[in-house]
Parts: structure tokens; C-alpha cells; sequence
């Protein structure tokens, strides 16, 4: 039985009676913008420290963000979710991520200060995974032990390699040494750890390829993800493109690493995504399967479902125009409702990515579309060998997983 809540609002905002129950899980995003250096493939919203300039005239600590900067930039995340709250109010929050740019290049306690506010400000549940995101190349383990302290309890290592010469080519700032180290000092302080990879490399064989993964695997990680290496506009590697495997090759590779993980006992349940058992990532699959999010943070972008609709907001991406912007009331710089005909594209753009697929009633659920909406898009994909269904649920084929763009154009709106 669904449940109407009548709840308590702040101050200055209208009280209403809504369906709690048949909104989406919600959950949180905070971006922190800044990198040590902007890697060559790298199409986020991220700014070098040495943009970073200090606004109130302080040279930078030993961390690379200036003090002052540094509590700018958390005093806007605070503005920013309290003006936010009216958006949210009264939904639980499952999970937490902070994603960049470099989280890690954070001091223990602006990390710190940030989920105090969020814990302050938020219905966070019981088990809320919180995860940081982390560059091996800003390892501390002093900082780690205070990451945890803080309340973090899931790490994503960016390692993309344990090949100095294919780190060189990425564009890294650490070594295959320093993976190794950051991935040890971890595990004293996590245990909940994902690795990042990334294949089909400038200039990388099979083998290296595997042993990129072996290497990963002799620190028995709860969860691996492992990217194809795409040319994203808007980046160095789109403008002056590296020799790439061809797609053959970076087949071969593909294949060889979903049989090396699931020797290993990983469950391959994401395009890009492995996981041991009950060690799928929380927030990634709240995305997956069409759940809402609020991002707080430069950049950040948020989908957010109310009884009769629902939208994207996307805040603005420069540092310093964000804090200024929070500043003035105005964080966000483009809001718009996502429209009945978008809905199937925006739902199947993520839902298939699932290799298991989605409960059939999920769209419904999701989109308050009748399934019979998308009934002669589902006819096409089956036909084509790139979909199947029954009364209960739909799912890519092993061919609908390997061509997902094909698969996904078909439920684009005309």
C-alpha cells in the first residue's frame, strides 16, 4: 500500500502532501573541480591547480588548493545544498559520491566538514554507501585515515594501468609503483575498494591488457571497473587522436578481460562494471536504473522526479562562477522538464547498460509510461537480435550489449 506523507517544511516553504513512495531512490553527487593536471582523454568538468588561483590572495598549501579556496568552495557546497532542500525535502538518501576532477586532493578536514554538513543537512539511511573518489598520485595515508574518519566507506582508485608507459601516454601523474602503494595504504583504511582500468590503450597488446587486470586482481578488490579508452570531443586526444587498437583488437581484449574477471568470481552486471558477490556499487546502480540524483559541486548535473514531472538541472561548470553564483542565490545555470517523448531513450540509455537488464514494471515505475509506449521499439530490437523480454523482464543480448549504440537508437524520439 502506498503511503502519503504530510510533512513539515522549513520555513518560507509551502507545505504538501506527496506520494514519498512512488518517487525514485534518491541520491547525492558532489563535484569537486580540480586536478593536479587534465588528462589528454578526459571530458569532465575539471581545472588544473595551477588555475586554481586563490581568491583572496593566499598561496597554496602543500595539497595544491589554496586554505582559503578550500573553504570557499565547501561553504558554496553547504549554500548550495540547503538551497537545494526544498527540491528533496523529506526523501532518503542511499548513497553518496564525490567524483572529480581529484576529490582526494582535499584536506581530511574540508572532506570532513563537507559530509558533516551532508549528515547535518540530509535523511541519510543507515548503510548509505559514501564514496571518494581518489588519484594514486595524492596518496596520503594520513589523509585516507581521515577520509574514513569522516564517514567514507567505499574508495574508487583511478589506477587505469599498472604500465608506466601506457600511465605516460594517459597522461598520468603516478607510476605503476605508486598504484601499487596507493592500492595498500587503501586497504588499511577501506573495505570497500574499486580499482579503475581502462583498455585499448595507445599502443597496448592483449597481454598487456590481462596483465593489467592480474596485476588488479592480486589485491582481490571488491569491485574493478574496466573502460574502453574512447576519443571524447572536446579533448587532446580528440584533437591530435593517439594509435589505437583497432576494433578487432579492442574486441579481443574486451572478451579476454570478461573471462579472466569471471574466472575470478566477478560479476560482470554493468557494461564497464565488475563486482564481487553484494559488492555492486550502490550509487552507479541507483543511475542504472533510472533513480534520481541531486549533484551539488561546479558542473554538477542533477535528475529529480516529482508527481508530475521530471527534471535536469545542470549547475555552473567555472570554480569561481559557481561560488559566485551560490553566492547569489543562483547555482544553477539550466534547469528543463524531460518530455514524454524523451523519457524511453533517457530510461533505456541507462537501464540497458545492466547485462542482466530491468524488471519489465520498472518502466512504468520510472517514466509513468505505459509500457505499451515503447512496444514497437522492443519489436525492432528483438527482431534485430538485440533485445529479448518476457512478461517480466528485458534485457540486451551478448550482441545488444557489444553494439549498445545501435541497440539504444532505436528509442531515440523521432
Amino acid at each position: 500500500m502506498t503511503e502519503s506523507v504530510h510533512l513539515l517544511r522549513p520555513i518560507g516553504i509551502k507545505s504538501q502532501v506527496v506520494n514519498f513512495q512512488a518517487l525514485p531512490p534518491l541520491a547525492l553527487y558532489i563535484h569537486i573541480p580540480w586536478c593536479v593536471r587534465k588528462c589528454p582523454y578526459c571530458d569532465f568538468n575539471s581545472h588544473e591547480v595551477k588555475s586554481a588561483s586563490p581568491l583572496r590572495g593566499e598561496g597554496r598549501g602543500e595539497g595544491g588548493l589554496s586554505e582559503s579556496l578550500e573553504q570557499q568552495y565547501v561553504a558554496a557546497l553547504t549554500r548550495d545544498l540547503e538551497m537545494a532542500l526544498p527540491q528533496i525535502w523529506g526523501r532518503k538518501v542511499y548513497s553518496v559520491f564525490i567524483g572529480g576532477g581529484t576529490p582526494s586532493l582535499l584536506s581530511g578536514y574540508a572532506l570532513g566538514e563537507i559530509l558533516r554538513q551532508v549528515k547535518m543537512l540530509l535523511p541519510l539511511t543507515l548503510n548509505a554507501e559514501i564514496t571518494l573518489e581518489a588519484n594514486p598520485g595524492t596518496v596520503e595515508a594520513d589523509k585516507f585515515a581521515a577520509f574514513a574518519d569522516a564517514g567514507v566507506n567505499r574508495l574508487s582508485l583511478g589506477i587505469q594501468s599498472f604500465n608506466d608507459a601506457h600511465l605516460k601516454a594517459l597522461g598520468r601523474i603516478h607510476s605503476a609503483e605508486e598504484a601499487r602503494a596507493a592500492i595498500k595504504i587503501a586497504r588499511q583504511h577501506f573495505d570497500n575498494i574499486n580499482l579503475d582500468l581502462m583498455y585499448a590503450l595507445p599502443g597496448q597488446t592483449l597481454d598487456e591488457a590481462l596483465q593489467d587486470i592480474r596485476a588488479a586482481l592480486a589485491f582481490a578488490p571488491q569491485h574493478l571497473s574496466a573502460y574502453h579508452l574512447t576519443l571524447e570531443p572536446n579533448t587532446l586526444f580528440h584533437h591530435d587522436p593517439p594509435q589505437l587498437p583497432d576494433d578487432d583488437a579492442s574486441a579481443d581484449m574486451q572478451q579476454a578481460i570478461e573471462a579472466l574477471l569471471a574466472e575470478h568470481g566477478y560479476q560482470h552486471y554493468e557494461t564497464s562494471a565488475f563486482a564481487q558477490p553484494a559488492r555492486r556499487a550502490k550509487h552507479n546502480l541507483n543511475y542504472w536504473q533510472f533513480g534520481d540524483y541531486l549533484g551539488i559541486g561546479a558542473g554538477a548535473h542533477s535528475k529529480l522526479s516529482f508527481p508530475d514531472k521530471i527534471i535536469r538541472q545542470a549547475r555552473y561548470k567555472q570554480p569561481q562562477a559557481y561560488i559566485q553564483q551560490v553566492a547569489a542565490g543562483a547555482p544553477v545555470q539550466t534547469e528543463n522538464a524531460v518530455t514524454r517523448a524523451e523519457l524511453p531513450f533517457e530510461f533505456m540509455m541507462n537501464a540497458l547498460r545492466l547485462n542482466e537488464g530491468f524488471e519489465a514494471a520498472l518502466f512504468t515505475e520510472r517514466t509513468s509510461l505505459p509500457l505499451l509506449a515503447i512496444q514497437r521499439e522492443l519489436l525492432v530490437a528483438e527482431k534485430r537480435g538485440l533485445l529479448t523480454r518476457d512478461h517480466q523482464r528485458i534485457a540486451p543480448t551478448p550482441q545488444g550489449r557489444r553494439f549498445l549504440n545501435d541497440l539504444l537508437e532505436i528509442f531515440l524520439a523521432d
